[in-house]
């Protein structure tokens, strides 16, 4: 896992550096000098303007100018104040002018990004005009090829629109200690290493899942979740949609005939022989369908994923930590950004990860809140990001694939944090080996386990931006 920390926590990471910041701030020259000759294919004739602030963002950019002239490359040095609309022709820009240190006020929030003609664009840190923690950006803020950013992930280049604007993002050892992270960008080996293989002798009970979803009229997303546990490596699923007969909807899963009025009682005499259990999806929000979810989640000894009308039934912060706070064990919910606003009493803000933090730790569950990036945090604070998914996923039952997704793991004895943020890899990566116009969430289901197979070192699966 890649450490990723706030702008704050780097800053007093490079206030207890154990060297100079002079010895510091050449090596980042060095790293984003090679960079630089790298994104150019050499050094001859070439020619580089550096975009330099005043702080040590600016000095990295001024030291990796000085490597670059030894090198015999024409560089000029523009003050960020004097940059102006319009570079001087370079074969590459170096933007080296505010950092993480950016926040959108005073002068720097009128920072308007100079042109740099067509040449690419290499940022120090994170692109000048966005903001490192929150991934906001400003009107006219840098657009990146490459980012070279200093000894962790900043999450500003996580979040969009700053994701977007950073381009490919190198992370650089320049001896810095980030052993005290607490939030960690995840890629397909930590997901490889995490998910366990089956022994030799093994059984379908080892890994089973009970899911309760779906309601008379609303079967799709109970098959989507039950399909895509399968998938994911449940030993074997069984699917109970109250009021409804047994429906399974595909040969594998089992279909259990259950009652419309109290069948909470019935999925968990039921559910004894389960690893996890998942509630919601396609429920219906019935006072009756309340009552049951709330009874299900607070008597249940499993593991248990929460989405969709599982969570609505949850209601607000306080109401939610009443009946999860008494749990045991693991609980995972999976929000959407309404769902996450019901839950909170307040829509997301701009500080994502606080947001997330916050939420976990006030109902005492790990939560995953969905998007383009998502971001997995335990009531204790930890976090972890993924950052496969992509628009191709903004489609009706992609959730419902995740839940089941995330379930499978939870019944192979990953934690929720990791179940999570493993089901939101796999989920996106499957997601890009699909149509880019067209993918509909069924679609994922036959895609996962072309992302389960693939080798840990495979470079065919990544979350890295």
């Amino acid at each position: 896992m890649i450490p990723v920390v706030t702008p704050a926590e780097m800053a007093e990471i490079d206030r207890r550096a154990p060297v100079p910041v002079e010895v510091l701030i050449e090596r980042a020259g060095a790293a984003v000098a090679r960079a630089a000759v790298e994104m150019m294919g050499g050094t001859y004739g070439r020619r580089v303007v550096v975009v330099a602030g005043k702080g040590n963002n600016g000095a990295d950019g001024r030291a990796a100018a000085a490597r670059l002239r030894r090198h015999g490359v024409r560089v000029q040095v523009v003050a960020a104040a004097d940059a102006g609309a319009q570079l001087p022709g370079a074969d590459l820009v170096i933007d080296a002018a505010y950092g993480t240190g950016f926040r959108g006020t005073g002068s720097r929030g009128n920072y308007k990004a100079p042109d740099p003609d067509g040449a690419p664009v290499l940022a120090v840190d994170i692109p000048s005009g966005v903001n490192g923690l929150t991934g906001e950006a400003r009107e006219g803020a840098v657009r990146a090829a490459r980012t070279v950013t200093l000894a962790a992930l900043k999450p500003g280049l996580l979040l969009q629109p700053g994701k977007s604007l950073a381009g490919r993002v190198d992370v650089v050892d320049i001896g810095l200690d980030t052993s005290g992270a607490t939030a960690w960008l995840i890629g397909w080996p930590d997901v490889a290493d995490w998910l366990p293989q089956r022994p030799a002798e093994s059984h379908k009970w080892k890994s089973a899942l009970w899911i309760v979803a779906g309601s008379p009229g609303m079967a799709g997303a109970a098959h989507l979740c039950a399909r895509a546990a399968m998938r994911a490596g449940a030993g074997t699923v069984r699917l109970g949609i109250p009021g409804s007969p047994p429906d399974p909807g595909w040969l594998e899963v089992v279909g259990r005939e259950t009652p419309a009025e109290g069948w909470d009682s019935f999925v968990l005499e039921d559910s004894d022989r389960a690893k996890a259990v998942v509630v919601g999806p396609g429920l219906a929000r019935t006072d009756e369908t309340r009552d049951c979810a709330r009874r299900l989640v607070q008597a249940l000894p499993q593991p248990v994923v929460i989405d969709a009308d599982g969570l609505h039934a949850l209601g607000e912060r306080d109401d939610a930590h009443e009946v999860l706070g008494t749990r045991a064990a693991a609980t995972l919910l999976t929000p959407h950004e309404g769902e996450f606003a019901r839950l909170s009493g307040a829509p997301v803000g701009a500080d994502r990860l606080t947001c997330v933090r916050q939420l976990a730790a006030a109902i005492g569950a790990t939560v995953l809140l969905k998007g383009s990036t998502t971001i997995v945090a335990e009531p204790g604070g930890h976090v972890m990001f993924s950052t496969t998914g992509d628009s191709r996923l903004a489609s009706a039952g992609t959730g419902d694939v995740l839940s089941g997704v995330a379930a499978a793991f939870l019944a192979h004895g990953l934690d929720a944090a990791r179940a999570g943020a493993a089901a939101a890899f796999v989920h996106g990566a499957a997601g890009h080996l699909g149509w880019r116009r067209g993918l509909v969430a069924g679609d994922l289901l036959d895609l996962l386990p072309a992302v389960l197979n693939q080798s840990p070192e495979s470079e065919a699966v990544t979350g890295v931006p």
